[in-house]
Protein backbone atom coordinates (compact mmCIF):
# COMPACT_ATOMS: atom_id res chain seq x y z
CA UNK A 1 0.00 0.00 0.00
CA UNK A 2 2.63 2.36 0.56
CA UNK A 3 3.97 2.11 -3.02
CA UNK A 4 0.45 2.40 -4.36
CA UNK A 5 0.06 5.59 -1.80
CA UNK A 6 2.49 7.41 -4.00
CA UNK A 7 0.67 7.63 -6.94
CA UNK A 8 -1.72 9.89 -5.17
CA UNK A 9 0.85 12.12 -4.12
CA UNK A 10 3.95 11.86 -6.72
CA UNK A 11 1.62 13.00 -9.84
CA UNK A 12 -0.75 15.76 -8.26
CA UNK A 13 2.49 17.68 -6.81
CA UNK A 14 3.49 18.08 -10.61
CA UNK A 15 -0.29 19.01 -11.34
CA UNK A 16 -0.07 21.90 -8.81
CA UNK A 17 3.23 22.46 -10.22
CA UNK A 18 2.04 22.84 -13.56
CA UNK A 19 -0.59 24.70 -12.20
CA UNK A 20 1.36 27.94 -10.93
CA UNK A 21 3.65 27.51 -14.03
CA UNK A 22 0.80 27.58 -16.31
CA UNK A 23 -1.06 31.02 -13.93
CA UNK A 24 -4.29 28.60 -13.32
CA UNK A 25 -6.58 29.84 -10.49
CA UNK A 26 -5.95 29.01 -7.10
CA UNK A 27 -8.65 26.22 -6.71
CA UNK A 28 -6.92 24.21 -9.50
CA UNK A 29 -3.61 24.05 -7.12
CA UNK A 30 -5.86 23.35 -3.98
CA UNK A 31 -7.47 20.15 -5.69
CA UNK A 32 -4.00 19.02 -6.56
CA UNK A 33 -2.57 20.01 -3.30
CA UNK A 34 -5.37 18.26 -1.31
CA UNK A 35 -4.91 15.05 -3.32
CA UNK A 36 -1.54 15.01 -2.27
CA UNK A 37 -2.41 15.44 1.40
CA UNK A 38 -4.71 12.66 1.33
CA UNK A 39 -1.94 10.00 -0.30
CA UNK A 40 0.41 11.45 2.27
CA UNK A 41 -2.22 10.80 5.22
CA UNK A 42 -3.10 7.82 3.65
CA UNK A 43 0.70 6.55 3.86
CA UNK A 44 1.37 7.71 7.31
CA UNK A 45 -1.97 5.66 8.51
CA UNK A 46 -0.49 2.61 6.77
CA UNK A 47 2.36 2.50 7.79
CA UNK A 48 1.68 2.88 11.71
CA UNK A 49 -1.87 1.64 11.68
CA UNK A 50 -2.54 4.14 14.59
CA UNK A 51 -6.17 5.78 15.51
CA UNK A 52 -4.28 9.53 14.70
CA UNK A 53 -2.94 8.72 11.26
CA UNK A 54 -6.33 7.38 10.24
CA UNK A 55 -8.01 10.59 10.58
CA UNK A 56 -5.25 12.06 8.71
CA UNK A 57 -6.09 9.77 6.07
CA UNK A 58 -10.47 10.29 5.95
CA UNK A 59 -10.49 13.52 7.35
CA UNK A 60 -8.38 14.83 4.10
CA UNK A 61 -10.64 12.75 1.76
CA UNK A 62 -13.64 14.84 3.03
CA UNK A 63 -11.85 18.06 2.41
CA UNK A 64 -10.16 17.20 -0.94
CA UNK A 65 -13.91 16.49 -2.09
CA UNK A 66 -15.15 19.82 -0.82
CA UNK A 67 -12.35 21.00 -2.59
CA UNK A 68 -13.53 19.37 -5.93
CA UNK A 69 -17.20 19.98 -5.42
CA UNK A 70 -16.46 23.66 -5.72
CA UNK A 71 -14.13 23.76 -8.59
CA UNK A 72 -17.25 21.45 -10.80
CA UNK A 73 -19.90 23.89 -9.18
CA UNK A 74 -17.35 26.99 -10.34
CA UNK A 75 -16.66 25.60 -13.55
CA UNK A 76 -18.59 28.27 -15.61
CA UNK A 77 -17.92 31.55 -13.08
CA UNK A 78 -15.87 34.57 -13.91
CA UNK A 79 -12.27 34.47 -13.80
CA UNK A 80 -10.67 34.94 -10.48
CA UNK A 81 -14.39 35.19 -8.66
CA UNK A 82 -15.18 33.51 -5.48
CA UNK A 83 -18.71 31.87 -4.40
CA UNK A 84 -18.33 33.12 -0.78
CA UNK A 85 -21.90 31.11 -0.13
CA UNK A 86 -20.90 27.59 -1.68
CA UNK A 87 -17.84 28.28 0.46
CA UNK A 88 -19.23 28.50 3.66
CA UNK A 89 -21.59 25.75 3.07
CA UNK A 90 -18.70 23.45 2.28
CA UNK A 91 -16.62 24.59 5.09
CA UNK A 92 -19.56 24.50 7.54
CA UNK A 93 -20.16 20.87 5.92
CA UNK A 94 -16.66 19.47 6.62
CA UNK A 95 -16.58 21.34 10.34
CA UNK A 96 -19.67 19.73 10.97
CA UNK A 97 -18.33 16.24 9.82
CA UNK A 98 -15.17 16.52 11.32
CA UNK A 99 -17.02 17.44 14.85
CA UNK A 100 -19.23 14.40 14.47
CA UNK A 101 -16.89 12.21 13.56
CA UNK A 102 -14.63 12.62 15.88
CA UNK A 103 -17.34 12.45 18.68
CA UNK A 104 -18.64 8.59 17.09
CA UNK A 105 -16.02 7.61 15.97
CA UNK A 106 -17.97 5.48 13.37
CA UNK A 107 -16.27 4.34 10.06
CA UNK A 108 -19.81 3.96 8.24
CA UNK A 109 -21.12 8.17 9.31
CA UNK A 110 -17.41 9.08 7.21
CA UNK A 111 -18.18 6.58 4.40
CA UNK A 112 -22.01 7.81 3.78
CA UNK A 113 -20.53 11.26 3.89
CA UNK A 114 -17.64 10.90 1.87
CA UNK A 115 -20.64 8.79 -0.68
CA UNK A 116 -22.90 12.22 -0.90
CA UNK A 117 -19.96 13.97 -1.87
CA UNK A 118 -18.77 11.74 -4.74
CA UNK A 119 -22.25 11.19 -5.60
CA UNK A 120 -22.78 15.03 -5.85
CA UNK A 121 -19.51 15.27 -7.87
CA UNK A 122 -20.56 12.60 -10.12
CA UNK A 123 -24.07 14.23 -11.00
CA UNK A 124 -22.44 17.56 -11.93
CA UNK A 125 -20.16 15.40 -14.06
CA UNK A 126 -22.60 13.61 -15.88
CA UNK A 127 -24.74 17.36 -16.27
CA UNK A 128 -21.65 19.03 -17.68
CA UNK A 129 -20.63 16.38 -20.47
CA UNK A 130 -24.48 15.99 -20.94
CA UNK A 131 -25.34 19.34 -21.35
CA UNK A 132 -22.01 21.49 -21.47
CA UNK A 133 -18.95 20.14 -22.66
CA UNK A 134 -19.90 16.94 -24.67
CA UNK A 135 -16.49 17.16 -25.55
CA UNK A 136 -14.92 16.37 -22.80
CA UNK A 137 -16.84 13.28 -22.15
CA UNK A 138 -14.30 10.76 -22.92
CA UNK A 139 -12.22 12.38 -19.82
CA UNK A 140 -15.22 12.84 -17.82
CA UNK A 141 -16.16 9.03 -18.17
CA UNK A 142 -12.46 7.53 -17.48
CA UNK A 143 -12.02 9.18 -14.49
CA UNK A 144 -15.35 8.13 -12.99
CA UNK A 145 -15.05 4.32 -14.80
CA UNK A 146 -11.46 4.32 -13.22
CA UNK A 147 -12.23 5.65 -9.52
CA UNK A 148 -15.49 3.34 -9.66
CA UNK A 149 -13.20 0.18 -10.45
CA UNK A 150 -10.75 1.06 -7.37
CA UNK A 151 -14.15 1.61 -5.29
CA UNK A 152 -15.56 -2.22 -6.31
CA UNK A 153 -12.42 -3.45 -5.88
CA UNK A 154 -12.12 -2.07 -2.40
CA UNK A 155 -15.75 -3.52 -1.60
CA UNK A 156 -14.96 -6.57 -2.69
CA UNK A 157 -11.47 -7.28 -0.41
CA UNK A 158 -13.45 -5.86 2.17
CA UNK A 159 -16.21 -8.40 1.40
CA UNK A 160 -13.73 -11.20 0.66
CA UNK A 161 -10.76 -10.53 2.55
CA UNK A 162 -10.64 -14.13 4.49
CA UNK A 163 -10.92 -15.95 1.09
CA UNK A 164 -8.60 -13.82 -0.69
CA UNK A 165 -5.89 -13.91 1.89
CA UNK A 166 -6.14 -17.98 1.77
CA UNK A 167 -5.81 -17.71 -1.95
CA UNK A 168 -2.91 -15.56 -1.95
CA UNK A 169 -0.90 -18.00 0.29
CA UNK A 170 -1.29 -20.80 -2.30
CA UNK A 171 -0.44 -18.91 -5.07
CA UNK A 172 2.76 -18.10 -5.92
CA UNK A 173 3.48 -14.06 -5.14
CA UNK A 174 3.30 -12.38 -8.55
CA UNK A 175 -0.11 -13.80 -8.37
CA UNK A 176 -1.07 -12.87 -4.94
CA UNK A 177 0.58 -8.84 -5.42
CA UNK A 178 -2.24 -8.90 -7.97
CA UNK A 179 -5.08 -9.84 -5.89
CA UNK A 180 -3.99 -6.98 -3.42
CA UNK A 181 -7.29 -4.97 -4.42
CA UNK A 182 -7.22 -2.46 -1.14
CA UNK A 183 -3.59 -1.44 -2.90
CA UNK A 184 -5.69 -1.30 -5.92
CA UNK A 185 -8.30 0.82 -4.61
CA UNK A 186 -5.38 3.04 -3.72
CA UNK A 187 -3.88 3.25 -7.37
CA UNK A 188 -7.21 3.52 -9.49
CA UNK A 189 -9.01 5.94 -6.97
CA UNK A 190 -5.67 8.69 -6.80
CA UNK A 191 -5.94 7.98 -11.16
CA UNK A 192 -9.49 8.45 -11.10
CA UNK A 193 -9.26 11.99 -8.96
CA UNK A 194 -6.08 12.89 -10.76
CA UNK A 195 -8.23 12.62 -13.80
CA UNK A 196 -11.14 14.31 -12.52
CA UNK A 197 -8.81 17.15 -11.59
CA UNK A 198 -7.74 17.52 -15.17
CA UNK A 199 -11.26 17.55 -16.07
Amino acid sequence: NTVSNLIMIIPPIFGAIQSVRDGLEKRYIASYLALTVVGMGSWCFHMTLKYEMQLLDELPMIYSCCIFVYCMFECFKMKNSVNYHLLFILVLFSLIVTTVYLKVKEPVFHQVMYGMLVFTLVLRSIYIVTWVYPWLRGLGYTSLGIFLLGFLLWNIDNIFCDSLRNFRKKMPPIIGVTTQFHAWWHILTGLGSYLHILF
